[in-house]
């Protein structure tokens, strides 16, 4: 799949860990900055470092808005498309955990 002309400034990511079990990426979002589309090949945890509200552009056109709270986690499975965007006015930030040996 190729990536769709970028509209906002990118989100810094920093591989902390990439060993053959499992990746933990620190992603910091700058007001306006996003993702890009992108297809999670892994299941993966998410642990909000910074408090914020995040934009997340769905497959078919959809949006959704998800609350960031420091130190509250979730989970999403393999498979999940998504173009993660903050449309804040302040940074947040989150530290992704994806489990290479634990595909589904």
């Amino acid at each position: 799949m190729s990536e769709p002309l970028r509209c906002r400034a990118p989100a810094i990511a920093t591989v902390q860990i990439d060993t053959s079990d499992l990746r933990v990426t620190r992603w910091d979002f700058p007001p306006g900055s996003e993702t890009g589309w992108h297809r999670h090949g892994w299941s993966y945890v998410v642990v909000p470092v910074l408090a914020g509200q995040m934009t997340l552009e769905l497959p078919g056109g959809e949006t959704a808005s998800v609350t960031l709270v420091p130190g509250v986690s979730y989970e999403r499975k393999a498979g999940v498309e998504h173009n993660v965007i903050n449309n804040g006015d302040a940074p947040f930030a989150f530290v992704e955990i994806e489990m290479k040996a634990y595909p589904g």
